[in-house]
């Protein structure tokens, strides 16, 4: 029986390269990097080293990266620092209605702190309509936080021309992205796409988990949410995780070799998924199918059969999948961005994500076409009984 790892969203497989250097640091060159000894220094080096690769790939400057813990609490330092650090300029904040819950569950937080925030609908794709944004922009609005890719569906946002829009209307409008699922699949340059505020997780690029960064740009006001020893300038006290942080640039550093050729390679295996998927009787696809979408992500909503059911019966097989963001997957609860798309109710707890990454081969894509085709009919039949 083959293995087939479909779940590239919810977490990708750690480099060889990426884990060997992060063992390195931890068992060679351990030390803390705020110590002034040589250990320290040496440590030190590896957090100035993952600031100018990070910064060199979206090409701004290192002083703009913080380290975090991943995207979740860079998502919340973006928003609530954000937030309260702009706050007698206005208390407006605007996002959509399908971001992650990382972003969702912060502006619920800012709405019981007295923060007004308009979610966004958005169209049978996943996509916000700019019309709506600049209806929704106000004078007090001080920010706005719009997903890059949805981890869901693989809907893209019109990120730069949002951006444009935003600052246009207001430029002290702080623009947020969540990036987590975009970052390593597109090239993003937040000068050019005039963002203020970026999100990434290492764990979505090959690198390892609890770690990630935000892109704070130097003119942005954001007050800390973690205080302590001082670190990072005080943005974000703690001592630095010197392995994840360099794994992830060593992460960053390899998905950007050849950059082109592998994300063309992706959007190969999710049009061959597509193509055979949709030859199966009562497949629906959810969000863009083709290149307008992001190269990783499909969405399949399977008629007569149960998300969970179908989850267990690809297990069975050797292919692992999600019914959703793995990040909410083990609390049942209906999708937001499925029925924000419009998805009918009888799909709303039929549906299945798939995702890819460069270790996923044709032939895992051929055998996981295989082995639905012969399940979908069998578990239809069992379920009208």
């Amino acid at each position: 029986m083959m293995e087939v790892y479909l779940d590239n969203s919810a977490t990708t497989k750690c480099l060889p390269e990426v884990a060997s250097f992060m063992t390195h640091i931890m068992c060679e060159d351990y030390g803390n990097p705020s110590s002034m000894h040589k250990k320290g220094v040496e440590s030190e080096k590896y957090v100035r080293y993952a600031k100018e690769v990070i910064a060199k790939c979206m090409k701004v400057q290192e002083k703009e990266i913080l380290f975090t813990s991943g995207g979740t609490e860079s998502d919340n330092i973006a928003l609530i620092g954000g937030a309260y650090a702009n706050c007698r300029a206005g208390r407006h904040i605007i996002t959509t209605r399908i971001e992650h819950p990382a972003v969702l569950q912060t502006c619920a937080y800012l709405e019981e702190q007295g923060f007004a925030v308009t979610y966004l609908p958005v169209d049978t794709n996943g996509v916000i309509r700019l019309a709506d944004l600049e209806k929704a922009m106000t004078r007090n609005t001080i920010l706005v936080s719009i997903m890059h890719t949805n981890n869901e569906v693989g809907a893209v946002q019109p990120i730069e021309q949002a951006g444009e829009l935003i600052k246009r209307m207001n430029p002290n409008t702080l623009f947020h992205v969540d990036a987590v699922q975009g970052f390593g699949k597109f090239k993003i340059y937040p000068k050019r796409m005039h963002i203020d505020l970026l999100s990434v997780s290492a764990h979505k690029i090959h690198g390892p988990k609890g770690v990630g960064f935000l892109y704070i740009n130097e003119k942005a006001k954001v007050r800390p949410i973690i205080f302590g020893g001082g670190q990072q300038r005080g943005m974000r006290s703690g001592t630095e995780n010197v392995p994840g942080i360099a794994g992830m640039a060593k992460a960053v550093e390899e998905i950007f070799v050849d950059f082109e050729s592998k994300i063309n390679y992706l959007y190969g295996i999710k049009e061959r998924f597509v193509k055979g998927v949709s030859a199966i009787d009562g497949i629906r696809l959810n969000g863009p199918a083709g290149r307008e979408g992001a190269p990783h992500v499909v969405s399949v909503s399977i008629q007569g059969v149960r998300s969970e059911v179908m989850l267990h019966a690809l297990e069975d097989k050797g292919i692992y999948v999600s019914a959703g963001s793995a990040c909410s997957s083990n609390k049942p609860s209906v999708s937001a961005t499925l029925k924000a798309i419009g998805v009918e109710k009888q799909y709303l707890d039929s549906t299945l994500r798939f995702s890819f990454s460069l270790y996923t081969t044709e032939a895992e894509i051929d055998y996981t076409i295989k082995c639905m085709s012969e399940l979908i009919p069998m578990l239809r039949h069992y379920s009208r009984k």
